[in-house]
C-alpha cells in the first residue's frame, strides 16, 4: 500500500514519575499531570471516531482509537463492511504517554489540528489495512454536552465535536484494495470526552435498566456546499433526552444555522428493529420547513467485534495486557445470529429542494419505544 505521506510512529521520551510529552504543552486545566484526568471516575475516556464510506454504497469503514486514563488502557479498532465481509481489527494495550495515539498496528496522527488527521492501520495477520487522510468539509462543530445522572451518581458526563470531511488514501480488506479519492469518498468524524460507561462490567445494584433507553438516531450528512448535524435521543415513552438540528455551511463566514426542533419518520423492515428508510423534518427551518428523505445503501453492525459492549471478552477500556492485537471476520450471511445493537448506515440524504447528499445514519432501539410499537427487545409488529 501507498503512504499517503511518510511518517514515523510516535517515540515517547524518557520521563520520571507521570510526566509525558503533553507536559511540555500549556494545555494543563487543572493541578495534575496530563496523564491524569481531573477526575478519579473509573469510566473518564477521551476518544477518536471516523467514518469512511464510498458513496454508492460499496464499502464502509469504522475507526476509533481511545484512552482510558483511570484504566491505565488504550484501544482501537477499525471495521471493514464490503459485501456480506466484516472484518475487524482491534488491539488494546496499556496506557502510557497520552501524547503516543498508537496501539499496536494502529495509530491516529492530527496533522493540521480540527482540519486534517490520518488513520493507518500496518501490515498485521488480520486482513485489513489502511493508510487514510482526512480533510474536514466544515469547521468543527461542538455538540450538545451530555449529562445524565442516575440514582445519585453521574453516567454521562461528556462532550463532544463533530465535522464531516472527506478522504484519500487506501484500505485493504482481504484480496481487495481501495484507492480511496475525496471525490467519491466522504465521512465524519467526532472526538468525544468525560465519563460515560467503559471497561469491565460494574455489579449493577440499581443500574440495572442499562445506560440508554428508547431511540438513538444519529445523522451528520454534507451537500456540495454545506452539512446538516442531527441528533436525538428519545426516551421509550418519546420524551426527549437530547436533540441537535444544525446547517453547517462550507464557507467559515456563513453562519451556522439552528434548524429547529427535528422530526422523524421511520419505516422499519417488519419483523425487525432495522430503518430501511427514514424522513428528517424541521419545521422550524430558516427559509422555511425542510424534509430529508434517507435511503441507506449499507450497514455496518457496529457492536460486532469492535468494542462498542455487547462481548463480554472485549469492551472499550477493558484491560487485556500489555499489548494484545486481534481479528475478528464475520458474515452477515453465515453468522446473521451475531447481528444485534447499534447500526451505522452509508445514507443517501435528499432535501425537498432535490439536492443530494450523502453521510452516515445512525440508529440504535433500546428497549421499549411506544412511538414505534417496540416492546422489550422484541422484533417490531
Amino acid at each position: 500500500m501507498s503512504a499517503a505521506r511518510p511518517s514515523e510512529p510516535f517515540r515517547a521520551p524518557r520521563v520520571h514519575g507521570t510526566l509525558s510529552s503533553w507536559d511540555d504543552y500549556p494545555v494543563h486545566q487543572v493541578a495534575e499531570t496530563v496523564r491524569h484526568s481531573a477526575t478519579s471516575d473509573r469510566n473518564f475516556y477521551d476518544r477518536y471516531y471516523f467514518n469512511c464510506h464510498q458513496n454508492d454504497g460499496d464499502a464502509f469503514a469504522i475507526m476509533g482509537l481511545g484512552q482510558y486514563p483511570n484504566l491505565a488502557v488504550q484501544d482501537a479498532f477499525i471495521v471493514v463492511v464490503h459485501g456480506t465481509s466484516h472484518r475487524v481489527v482491534r488491539a488494546s494495550r496499556e496506557l502510557g504517554d497520552r501524547m503516543d495515539t498508537s496501539v499496536g498496528p494502529i495509530r491516529v496522527e492530527v496533522v493540521k489540528p480540527l482540519e486534517e488527521l490520518r488513520f493507518i492501520v500496518e501490515p498485521n495477520d488480520h486482513g485489513v489495512e489502511a493508510d487514510l487522510t482526512w480533510r474536514g468539509s466544515v469547521p468543527a462543530f461542538e455538540e450538545p454536552r451530555q449529562y445524565i445522572r442516575k440514582h445519585g451518581r453521574v453516567l454521562f458526563d461528556t462532550m463532544r465535536l463533530a465535522q464531516t470531511g472527506q478522504w484519500s488514501g487506501s484500505i485493504t480488506t482481504g484480496d481487495t484494495t481501495f484507492e480511496v479519492t475525496p471525490d467519491r469518498w466522504w465521512g465524519t468524524r467526532d472526538r468525544s470526552w468525560g465519563v460515560r460507561p467503559v471497561g469491565e462490567e460494574e455489579p449493577a445494584g440499581i443500574r440495572t435498566e442499562g445506560q440508554m433507553t428508547g431511540m438513538w438516531n444519529y445523522a451528520p450528512m454534507q451537500f456540495e456546499d454545506h452539512s446538516i448535524l442531527y441528533m436525538l435521543n428519545e426516551h421509550g415513552d418519546g420524551t426527549r433526552a437530547i436533540e441537535e438540528a444544525t446547517r453547517i455551511w462550507n464557507d467559515p463566514d456563513r453562519p451556522t444555522e439552528h434548524l429547529g426542533r427535528p422530526e422523524h419518520r421511520a419505516v422499519l423492515t417488519p419483523g425487525t428493529r432495522n430503518i430501511e428508510s427514514s424522513v428528517l423534518s424541521f419545521p422550524e427551518a430558516p427559509g422555511g420547513a425542510l424534509e430529508i428523505s434517507v435511503t441507506p445503501l449499507l450497514d455496518c453492525w457496529l457492536m460486532v467485534g469492535t468494542g462498542y459492549g455487547i462481548e463480554p471478552d472485549w469492551r472499550f477500556g477493558m484491560y487485556q495486557g500489555p499489548l494484545v492485537v486481534q481479528g475478528v471476520d464475520v458474515d452477515y450471511v453465515r453468522d446473521a445470529e451475531r447481528l444485534f445493537g447499534l447500526v451505522d448506515q452509508v445514507a443517501r440524504f435528499e432535501q425537498s429542494d432535490g439536492s443530494v447528499g450523502y453521510g452516515l445514519h445512525e440508529f440504535f432501539f433500546i428497549g421499549d419505544y411506544e412511538p414505534y410499537g417496540l416492546s422489550g427487545w422484541d422484533p417490531a409488529p
